[in-house]
């Protein structure tokens, strides 16, 4: 127990305290000031100073209202008033002071006075363990909870909750069993807020299986325990399981939060979800969340990835107020739809409203240049990067300007930026450059780029796949041939190309050569038809974009039925004239089915957006939106 003070006669002995702690004071006197908001509140305290009617009540009520504004200096200088009251030896006192620092982020003055303590509450050990998490130093927490455990001190659900959120940022999966373990043999497991943390961390640690049986077992779910389960689902790809929950949340009657319509919303991003994210977009509106950034940040994001960058751009523009996040959603959004210059206007507009990129804003604008291979942008943004005193570089913002390069053809250039950087290289940097090494030929960088995927990814039957074709487009048919049985000795799995499109409110998936879909004898006529319209443009079939060693007609038999292909001929027979026909495909877009989608929607004179794993393909009178770029 702490110190018990008579306050009162504390007040007693005190002389004014402009003569005792003038200094003290007067820092007191104008930090208040500087207070813009409230100013009745203001007025109050300052009152209350001039008139020395600062007790030991009002001096708690000072600091609380500090830690609700983190207002750190007129803070400290309470500190100053409770160390010359002698307070400093009180719990209350203490416990508030912990408070407040940790709030305003200050947690080793926060540690100094949790040290200092003749005696502690389970409110000290609370506050000090959440202070540390909330600022990211988990271990600390980490450290803290257990020297509590050792010292006997009765914990309660604050206690946990917040050393188990720790355990999510460190992906602390051992920790969090054994928080888990102590939760059942206390009976808190039961505890909405104990639970949701536990479930929160299994979900961000991939253990997606144990928080739904954490979320089973729960008796009393809230807002918020939902929403962890949603974010946790999309966190995981599962997307159309976090779709199932959320229509059971509907039955239910849970009332919807921004956090969970921001999930559902990634999770029809995620999906490519046209009329599902449309639908999104009504209960949005419905429940006023409209206007929430975040969420109409989502909203941007949704549309972009649904192929629609007109919508998505009407709502970036319909937002009166902007952060950082919706312009980085509309800037991604121009990227992937090869708007490259309109990205580069928003990038510079930013700068313009005093309204500083960060490190996500440099990764879509790097992403830019390198879809668009403009190589001296790049490196003018990856510069401002570097001098940016804000944004502190990481391995995605070099896996970008490796990118950059290695796509424009400056392999070597690219080579040597993974050497020089500060960061191992990572699968996407080496399988950039493998790509790379492709599309330029380069067999040399190819094959040291693909023994380290090989190592980092031995399961990836795509790496295998990725250099065979760097052989087979150099004509080297003996190391194709090594290649391919080495894979197939491996036992590693390579992805098969599909494509689909959402038609007559259903998703119909496409393989090469498929023969299951219910109107396929109508697709291939349609299909057939198409290749009868393309010779009178006597277009050449782009044998050289298939790598097997066959003959030449073999060759255009095999590309002849690619899925893309036959998703447009099905999208021909089944979408009404006006409506674009949009595709979407697992791969990146062969060479040949590039140009038969440019020639066939200038035949057709439709829109035809093919959206593979780079970028969206926008096919209108002859021509891409890429600039036969990508």
């Amino acid at each position: 127990m702490g110190i018990r003070f008579n306050y009162p006669a504390i007040n007693q002995c005190t002389k004014s305290l402009s003569a005792v702690c003038s200094g003290v004071y007067l820092a007191a006197r104008f930090f208040c000031s500087k207070w813009n908001h409230n100013n009745s509140l203001k007025d109050k305290w300052l009152a209350r100073i001039d008139r020395n009617l600062i007790d030991a009540f009002a001096l708690h009520e000072l600091m609380q209202l500090c830690a609700k504004r983190k207002s750190l200096l007129v803070g400290k200088s309470c500190h100053g008033l409770a160390i010359h009251f002698g307070l400093v030896a009180d719990t209350l006192t203490c416990n508030i002071l912990i408070n407040l620092y940790t709030k305003c982020g200050q947690n080793d003055c926060a540690r100094y006075v949790f040290d200092a303590m003749a005696a502690r509450s389970i409110v000290s050990w609370n506050t000090m363990i959440a202070g540390y998490t909330r600022s990211g130093e988990d271990v600390q927490a980490l450290k803290l909870f257990s020297r509590m455990h050792r010292e006997g001190t009765q914990l309660s659900e604050f206690t946990l909750s917040s050393t188990i959120c720790a355990c999510a940022a460190k992906y602390a999966i051992s920790e969090c069993r054994q928080l888990h373990t102590i939760a059942l043999k206390l009976a808190l497991d039961s505890n909405s807020f104990v639970g949701t943390a536990i479930l929160y961390v299994y979900a961000k640690c991939n253990m997606i299986k144990d928080a739904w049986w954490v979320f089973e077992k729960m008796p009393d779910k809230t807002g918020v325990t939902w929403s962890s389960l949603f974010a946790g689902y999309v966190q995981n790809g599962l997307h159309e399981e976090a779709l199932c929950l959320f229509r059971s949340a509907q039955r239910e009657g849970v009332e919807l939060t921004e956090f969970t319509l921001s999930s559902i919303i990634s999770a029809c991003s995620s999906l490519a979800l046209k009329i599902e994210g449309s639908q999104m977009h009504s209960v949005i509106v419905k429940c006023g969340f409209h206007q929430n950034l975040f969420v109409a940040a989502s909203l941007v994001d949704l549309y972009a990835r649904c192929g629609q960058i007109e919508k998505a751009y009407a709502l970036f523009a319909y937002m009166e107020h902007k952060n950082v996040v919706i312009w980085n959603a509309m800037i991604a959004g121009f990227s992937r739809h090869a708007h490259s210059w309109e990205a580069m206007i928003l990038f510079e507009k930013m700068h313009q409203l005093e309204l500083f990129p960060n490190e996500v804003t440099y990764l879509s604008v790097l992403s830019v240049c390198s879809h668009a291979g403009l190589v001296e942008e790049g490196h003018h943004y990856f510069n401002l990067l570097m001098s940016d005193q804000n944004v502190e570089p990481n391995v995605l913002h070099y896996s970008c300007m490796v990118d950059v390069l290695g796509r424009s053809g400056k392999t070597d250039e690219a080579w040597e930026l993974l050497h020089k950087m500060p960061f191992e290289p990572t699968a996407s940097m080496w399988g950039s450059l493998l790509g790379s090494c492709r599309n330029y030929t380069n067999s040399r960088l190819a094959r040291i780029a693909a023994e380290q995927l090989f190592q980092l990814e031995p399961d990836n039957g795509g790496n295998h796949v990725l250099l065979s074709n760097v052989y087979a487009a150099s004509g080297k048919w003996e190391n194709v041939l090594m290649t391919r049985k080495y894979l197939k000795d491996s036992g590693a799995k390579k992805e098969p190309g599909r494509s689909w499109i959402e038609a007559k409110g259903k998703v119909h998936v496409f393989v090469v050569g498929e023969r299951k879909h219910p109107e396929i004898t109508a697709i291939y006529n349609k299909l057939e038809g198409i290749y009868e319209d393309l010779r009178k443009f006597a277009r050449r079939t782009k044998i050289e974009c298939d790598l097997h060693d066959v003959r030449d007609d073999q060759k255009e038999e095999l590309l002849k039925h690619h899925s893309e292909k036959l998703a447009l001929a099905f999208g021909l027979i089944s979408l009404p004239p006006d409506i674009p026909i949009i595709i979407h495909k697992n791969l990146r877009i062969c060479g040949d089915c590039h140009s038969f989608m440019k020639v066939s929607a200038h035949i057709t004179k439709r829109l035809v957006i093919v959206r593979d794993t780079n970028r969206f393909h926008h096919f209108k009178n002859g021509s891409c939106s890429c600039g036969d770029f990508w």
